[in-house]
């Protein structure tokens, strides 16, 4: 409380350890953002792709040559006001690659075509109607043209051309009212067309003549770095798998708004995950560039690098299955996958072998037989399913229990001792003054219970549930009714090693429509043939 008598002042003090909602994380955020900071970051991202900074300096010197036909007097005195439709056609055509301003020209020239003669022929029509209807017909057909362009645009064949259905409407309705107003609408509309050819021509000549930015080679890359990307995910993943004991395992929900950020590879990963959109619209730009640097063939088939992405990406979804089993809440025993370590391991370097050869022959534009490295994949793998099925029993904690499930496990002698002269009729008692080690039923049960002792210590160790099943056995503190279902829950950990390298073998399986898909690849785009493995 403060002297004033009608003021409250409450003092609250959070915990050191205490979590900020997330409005005052944005807030505290924001402040410490600097002018400098800022600069920096604007820096990283120019470097990330020098080719933004060509593209921004491109524009700007493309709407500097098109507004001198504005700024000199000849030419503004030959369009007059109409030579602003070139700044706009710069501004509006001007795109990051060559195709796809090459593919928005089209677009813009072929709607400001139709768009002018479809003008020019409504407003014969409307002149002759008369000055009393010439209004109403010309309102007529701005809705008609409306409607019809913005249903077309809707149709799935047409979705490409939806920039030109645009730039219909609005060229029309432009030319249409302008020249009803002005005067003389042939030749407003004679004029603006010239004004969007001048604008859509330069934007041409800069776009290609000045450090051009090629769809085709973009796309190219972009394949490359996703076969890269995938094998680094991949090895990242499995070897954290196999080297995680459960020690210093941070939170689900902390790894996630972390966004994982001890693996960087896997953000790599998931970021081509996404990459279906960019890689359809660079093949769709790339289809309109004429032959250029290593692309020198007219009808390049860019649709297969799109085919490429699209199984490479399949390979990537097991990738992220792989990485959601690493994070999951019930983990294996780590001395059981330890069992499988170099088989597991071994076939994750052979697949990430055939991976970055496989982006390397893309790279290079080669075309090399994978046959002998795809056989060294598929080996890792039949070692690695072998071994599954050697150690099976290692998979199931009650595997010799479904005989007497709701019954405990008697514990193992150590010894047992017996008369020679009465071993015809029965077994008498057991007997710790008089032990035979030698005796062939003595050296089985020593046998049986060495093989129980060690089936119980793979189980143990760093397994969930935390407490062995076995401890509640032996201390009698749980009902015998309820360990078959703890002994489920303890099964249920072992078997997550066998989700983890189910997994891996069907990631293997998709490698070979991979290899299927770049060897057509490299055939329909005549890469180099090499006879290497």
């Amino acid at each position: 409380m403060t002297g004033k008598s009608d003021s409250v002042r409450v003092d609250i003090r959070l915990p050191s350890k205490a979590v900020l909602p997330e409005f005052m994380k944005k807030s505290s955020d924001d402040e410490s953002l600097s002018p400098w900071k800022w600069i920096w970051d604007v820096w990283k991202f120019a470097q990330e792709d020098t080719n933004r900074v060509t593209f921004s300096l491109k524009v700007g010197l493309a709407c500097l040559l098109v507004s001198l036909l504005i700024l000199f007097r000849a030419p503004y005195q030959v369009f007059g006001v109409n030579i602003i439709w070139s700044i706009l056609t710069v501004a509006i055509m001007f795109e990051y690659t060559v195709g796809a301003t090459f593919n928005r020209g089209f677009n813009r020239a072929l709607g400001s075509l139709l768009a002018g003669i479809i003008a020019i022929v409504v407003i014969q029509v409307a002149m002759s109607t008369g000055r009393f209807a010439e209004p109403y017909v010309i309102g007529l057909s701005i809705f008609v043209i409306g409607a019809l362009t913005s249903f077309m645009k809707l149709w799935p064949s047409l979705v490409p051309y939806e920039y030109g259905f645009r730039v219909i409407l609005f060229t029309y309705c432009l030319i249409v009212v302008s020249g009803y107003r002005m005067g003389n609408p042939i030749r407003t509309a004679m004029d603006r067309l010239y004004s969007i050819a001048i604008g859509g021509l330069l934007a041409v000549l800069v776009n290609v003549l000045i450090f051009p930015i090629w769809a085709g080679e973009q796309l190219h890359k972009e394949l490359v770095k996703t076969f890269t990307c995938v094998a680094d995910s991949l090895e990242e993943c499995v070897k954290k798998y196999l080297s995680d004991d459960g020690s210093n395992r941070p939170e689900f929900a902390k790894a996630v708004m972390d966004e994982f950020s001890d693996e960087p590879a896997f953000r790599k990963c998931k970021a081509a995950l996404n990459s279906s959109t960019k890689f359809d619209s660079l093949a769709n730009s790339a289809k309109w560039e004429p032959p250029h640097g290593r692309f020198k063939h007219f009808f390049y088939p860019w649709e297969e690098y799109v085919k490429v992405g699209a199984v490479l990406r399949h390979c990537a979804y097991e990738v992220m299955a792989l990485h959601g089993c690493l994070h999951s809440e019930i983990q294996a025993p780590y001395n059981l996958r330890c069992t499988f370590q170099s088989e597991i391991l071994d076939a994750t370097n052979k697949a990430a072998e055939l991976l970055r050869s496989l982006g390397k022959d893309v790279s290079n534009m080669k075309h090399s037989l994978q046959t002998t490295l795809l056989k060294r994949v598929h080996s890792s793998i039949v070692r690695l399913q072998r071994s599954i099925d050697m150690h099976s029993y290692l998979l199931t904690s009650n595997h010799d229990y479904h005989d007497c499930p709701a019954k405990p496990a008697a514990k193992p002698l150590k010894t047992l001792s017996f008369n020679p002269k009465d071993f015809s009729d029965c077994l008498t008692e057991p007997d710790a003054n008089k032990v035979e080690p030698n005796t062939p039923l003595t050296m089985a049960v020593q046998a049986e219970s060495y093989h129980e002792t060690m089936k119980k210590q793979q189980r143990r160790l760093h397994s969930w549930p935390s407490r062995e099943v076995d401890d509640f056995e032996e201390d009698g503190a749980i009902d015998a009714e309820l360990i078959p279902r703890m002994r489920a829950l303890e099964s249920t950990t072992a078997l997550s090693l066998s989700t983890f390298t189910s997994l891996l073998i069907e990631f293997v399986a998709r490698l070979d429509h991979l290899v299927e898909a770049v060897d057509k690849l490299a055939k329909m785009a005549n890469f180099k043939q090499e006879c290497t493995s």
